[in-house]
């Protein structure tokens, strides 16, 4: 029960951290050269690469909003800093944004763990209409990030969101492999969030197992031997280093942390419903 509740502690604080990330709300861009933009105050990201033709993003407002936006590009090799936007309100020409001749600041998001340059950004009080952001470079093959809005809505949603899109960005934005988000908060997070609700689950399932398990064998506290904790410590960093160099996915990880509870308490989940022991100790 001290275990247990050594847990819960360990989780509360935890789950709060994602929502208290500062930053864009992360959107992959794919396949289509016309992006609506909803919640246009709301602080967003969206991601793509420009494939021979500008990229274009709509706002269509039935009442005043305040606009921002901003051009972003990764600090990758062979990057150029040279997207630029053009917003036009009803058809008529608003601001450009001009990336071929600003100077761009370096800088890195820590939640991501990620560098980019930041290029020109536009702010105003905007009346309702309909806004067009296109987004282009002089020969348009530019990977980009458009910023939208300014606030800050990080939920727990949005969180898991971005755990979900980081690593494809790592990957195919940032040319990094995936295992650099462990380095980051929400990718250390992660990994302790999957490894606190695998052990939580392992405390759960014991517990209610020995208590209307109908055979001796299904009730004791150690069923596992030297060897099965080896292979089970062998499959948990096999499962984790799965998940952490391809898609993080939320499963991998949970197993992997279920793996290592096995291995930490001696206890196998599967052997206590067969009644199998192989635990010389007990």
């Amino acid at each position: 029960m001290n275990k247990l509740l050594l847990c819960l502690v360990i989780l509360v604080p935890v789950f709060s951290m994602p929502g208290l990330a500062s930053g864009h709300q992360p959107r992959l861009v794919e396949g289509s050269s016309v992006v609506v933009v909803t919640d246009p105050e709301v602080s967003k990201a969206y991601y793509g690469t420009l494939k021979g033709e500008p990229a274009v993003y709509t706002i269509t407002a039935i009442e005043p909003f305040a606009l921002y936006v901003g051009v972003l590009v990764p600090d990758i090799t062979g990057q150029n800093k040279d997207v630029s936007a053009v917003i036009t309100k009803d058809g008529e020409p608003l601001a450009t944004l001009d990336g071929t001749t600003f100077t761009w600041t370096k800088f890195t998001e820590p939640f991501g763990n990620d560098t980019y340059w930041e290029g020109p950004d536009y702010k105003l009080k905007a009346p309702a209409g309909r806004y067009e952001i296109k987004v282009s470079s002089p020969n348009n093959d530019s990977k980009y990030s458009l910023a939208v809005g300014e606030i800050e809505a990080f939920n727990f949603t949005e969180s898991l969101n971005a755990v979900m899109i980081i690593p494809e960005l790592k990957k195919n934005f940032f040319n990094k492999s995936p295992i650099d988000f462990i380095l980051s908060p929400l990718g250390a997070g992660l990994i302790l969030i999957m490894f606190v609700l695998a052990f939580l689950f392992g405390f759960l399932y014991r517990f209610i197992l020995r208590q209307f398990a109908r055979h001796p064998a299904q009730r004791v506290s150690h069923n596992i031997g030297r060897y099965d904790r080896l292979v089970r410590i062998a499959i948990g960093v096999a499962l984790l280093l799965w998940a952490i160099t391809t898609t993080w996915s939320l499963w991998l990880l949970f197993f992997a942390g279920f793996a290592f509870f096995e291995a930490i308490f001696s206890w196998c989940g599967l052997y206590a419903a067969l009644g199998r022991n192989t635990c010389p100790a007990d």
